[in-house]
C-alpha cells in the first residue's frame, strides 16, 4: 500500500486546517469544529475531551441546519407576507439561500474532519 505524502489532505479538507497526522492537528481540528458549532458546545466537557464526539455533534448540527433552511425556504414567503414588505421578504429568501449554500459546502468538510478523527485515511489517487 502506498504511503500518504507529507502534507497531503483528503478531498474536501478545510482550507487552513493542518493535514491529518500533522503535529497538533487534532487540537486544530477541534478548534475548527467548535467554531462551526453553537457557542454553547464549548460548555460541554464531553465535546472538549472527545474529538470524535465533537465531530459527530458538528455533523449533526450542520446537517440539521441544512434541513431547517430547506424547510424555511418553502415557508418564508407565506410566513412573512403581511408582516414585512415584499423587498424584505425577498431579502430573507436570498439570505436563506446563501446560508443554505454555506452549510451545504461545509458539510463535506466536517465529514472529512470527522473521518480523519475516526482514523480513516484517504489515499491520493493517481
Amino acid at each position: 500500500m502506498a504511503t500518504v505524502p507529507a502534507g497531503w489532505t483528503p478531498p474536501a479538507w478545510p482550507d487552513g486546517l493542518p493535514p491529518p497526522d500533522a503535529d497538533d492537528w487534532v487540537a486544530a481540528a477541534c478548534a475548527w469544529l467548535l467554531d462551526r458549532c453553537p457557542p454553547e458546545y464549548r460548555l460541554h466537557d464531553v465535546l472538549r475531551r472527545h474529538p470524535l464526539v465533537l465531530a459527530r455533534f458538528a455533523r449533526w448540527h450542520v446537517a440539521s441546519g441544512i434541513d431547517g433552511h430547506q424547510r424555511a425556504l418553502g415557508l418564508v414567503r407565506a410566513d412573512l407576507a403581511g408582516h414585512v414588505d415584499a423587498p424584505t421578504v425577498e431579502a430573507a429568501v436570498v439570505t436563506l439561500e446563501r446560508e443554505l449554500g454555506r452549510l451545504t459546502a461545509l458539510l463535506p468538510q466536517v465529514r472529512a474532519v470527522e473521518n480523519a478523527l475516526a482514523g480513516h485515511r484517504d489515499r491520493p489517487r493517481l
